[in-house]
C-alpha cells in the first residue's frame, strides 16, 4: 500500500511542479485560442495541459517499475505495462497537442487514438475473454484477432468518452480521478480474493493515473487557469482504458463464487466507472445524428451545460457530477466487496436517479419564499463569470433603466474606483 502511495505521489508532485512550465509554453506558441460560441468560460486559456500529465505519468510509471514490490509484479505481467503506456501515451499526446495548437480533422484525430490502442494490443495489454455467467453460455476466450478488435474498441471509446465530458474546469480530470480510484479499489479488492495479495498491474496503473489527476486539478478547478485540452483528455483516457483492460483474471472460473453476480464484475465495474462519460457520449452521438449533424459537431447540448442552464453554478455543476460518478463507480466496487445480491443494483441505480433530481433543486429554491428570494440575490463566489456576458447598453438607454439618486456616491463604489459623476439638480 506504501508503494501505491509513493508513486500516487510522485506523478502528483511531477504534474503539478511541471503545469506552470506548460503554461508559459502554451502561452508563448499561441495555443490559447479565443473564446468560441460553446464555450463556457470567457476569456482565453492556454491549453497543453496534457503535456504536463504524459511528464507525471511517465515518472510515475518509471517509479514503479523500479520499486520492490510493485516493480516484480510488473514484471511478471505477461504485458509490458510501462513500456505500452509511455509509448502509446506519447502517440495519443502528440496527436491532441497538434489538434489543441492548430486543429485536426476528427477522423485523423480518430486515427491517432486507433494507433495508440494498437501500441497497447502489440505489447499485449488487451482483453483475453468475454466474462459472461454460466447460464449465458460461460465466458467466452478471445482468439487474436477479436482481442484486439474488442481492445481497441474499448480504448477509443473511453478515451471520447472522457473528452466528450471535457468541458468545465476540472470536471474530466475529477471524473478520471474518481474512476481510477474505484477501478484501483476494485483490482486490490480482487487480488486479495484471488491470491491474498495486494500488487497487480492494474492498481499500479490506476495510482499513477490517480496522482497525475490529482497533480493537474489545483490548477485546473475553476477559475482554471490551463485547460487540458484534447492532448490531457485524450491522455487520461487512454491510461483509464488500460487499466479496464487489464484489471480481468486470466481464468474467470476463480471469480466465479466472489458473490452472486461475480463473473460479472468485469463487464459492471468498468460500466460503472464510466458511466456519467458514456452517457455524455451516447447521448450527444443521437443528438447530433438526429440533426442531421456529424456526432463530431461541438454543441452546448452536454450534461454540463443542462446544469448550467438550469441554474447551477460552475463549481456546483462539477461537483454534482462528481457525486453522480462517485455513486455509481463505488456503489458497485462496494457491493462487489460485501458480497450483496445483484437485485441491489437497482438500488444504486435509484439513488443516482435521485441525484439528478437534485440537479433541479435551483428551481425549487426560486419558489421558496423570501427567504430564497434573498438567498437567490446573493452574488456567485465561485469566482470570475464563465456564462455569456451581459449586453453593453448606450450610455442613455442604461441612464433611463438606472437614473442617478441624488446624494453622496455609495462606499463601494468609492471602494472599487469606480468614476462617480456627480448629478446637480438644475433650477427651474
Amino acid at each position: 500500500m506504501r508503494e501505491y502511495l509513493f508513486m500516487a505521489l510522485i506523478s502528483a508532485v511531477v504534474t503539478y511542479l511541471l503545469v506552470p512550465l506548460v503554461r508559459r509554453f502554451a502561452i508563448r506558441i499561441g495555443a490559447m485560442p479565443e473564446v468560441r460560441e460553446r464555450d463556457v468560460h470567457t476569456t482565453p486559456t492556454p491549453r497543453l495541459g496534457g503535456l504536463a500529465m504524459y511528464g507525471g505519468l511517465v515518472v510515475g510509471l518509471l517509479t514503479a517499475s523500479q520499486l520492490t514490490h510493485t516493480g516484480a509484479a510488473l514484471a511478471e505481467s505477461d504485458a509490458d505495462a510501462v513500456t505500452a503506456l509511455i509509448v502509446a501515451g506519447a502517440l495519443i499526446t502528440i496527436t491532441g497537442f497538434l489538434d489543441d495548437w492548430w486543429g485536426m480533422d476528427p477522423f485523423i484525430k480518430l486515427g491517432g487514438q486507433v494507433a495508440a490502442a494498437g501500441v497497447l494490443v502489440f505489447y499485449n495489454m488487451r482483453l483475453l475473454y468475454i466474462p459472461l455467467p454460466k447460464d449465458w453460455g460461460g465466458s467466452t476466450s478471445l482468439d487474436y484477432t477479436l482481442s484486439m478488435v474488442i481492445t481497441i474498441l474499448v480504448v477509443v471509446v473511453t478515451i471520447n468518452a472522457v473528452n466528450f465530458v471535457d468541458g468545465l474546469d476540472g470536471l474530466a480530470v475529477g471524473i478520471v480521478c474518481i474512476a481510477g480510484m474505484a477501478t484501483w479499489a476494485y483490482s486490490i479488492f480482487l487480488a486479495d480474493e484471488i491470491s491474498g495479495g495486494r500488487i497487480t498491474t492494474t492498481a499500479a496503473i490506476a495510482a499513477v493515473l490517480i496522482g497525475a489527476c490529482l497533480g493537474f486539478l489545483p490548477h485546473n478547478f475553476h477559475p482554471a487557469k490551463i485547460f487540458m485540452g484534447d492532448t490531457g483528455a485524450m491522455l487520461i483516457g487512454l491510461v483509464l482504458a488500460s487499466s479496464i483492460v487489464t484489471v480481468t483474471p486470466l481464468d474467470p472460473a476463480i471469480i466465479e463464487n466472489t458473490n452472486r453476480f461475480g463473473v460479472l464484475l468485469p463487464l459492471l465495474v468498468p460500466a460503472a466507472v464510466l458511466v456519467l462519460p458514456l452517457i455524455d457520449l451516447i447521448t450527444a452521438v443521437v443528438r447530433r445524428t438526429s440533426q442531421g449533424l456529424s456526432p463530431f459537431a461541438p454543441d452546448r447540448g452536454h450534461l454540463h451545460h443542462r446544469l448550467l442552464d438550469i441554474g447551477h453554478s460552475h463549481r456546483r455543476s462539477v461537483l454534482i457530477m462528481y457525486a453522480w460518478a462517485f455513486l455509481f463507480s463505488f456503489g458497485i466496487v462496494g457491493m462487489s466487496a460485501i458480497g450483496v445480491p445483484i437485485l441491489l443494483f437497482p438500488v444504486v441505480i435509484v439513488l443516482a436517479l435521485a441525484v439528478l433530481v437534485l440537479m433541479a433543486a435551483p428551481r425549487w429554491r426560486g419558489r421558496g419564499g423570501a427567504h430564497a428570494a434573498s438567498r437567490d440575490n446573493q452574488p456567485d463566489d465561485d469566482g470570475p463569470p464563465t456564462g455569456p456576458m451581459p449586453p453593453i447598453l448606450p450610455d442613455a438607454e442604461m441612464r433611463s433603466q438606472h437614473p442617478p439618486a441624488d446624494g453622496p456616491p455609495s462606499g463601494r463604489a468609492a471602494a472599487e474606483g469606480n468614476p462617480v459623476i456627480p448629478v446637480f439638480p438644475t433650477r427651474s
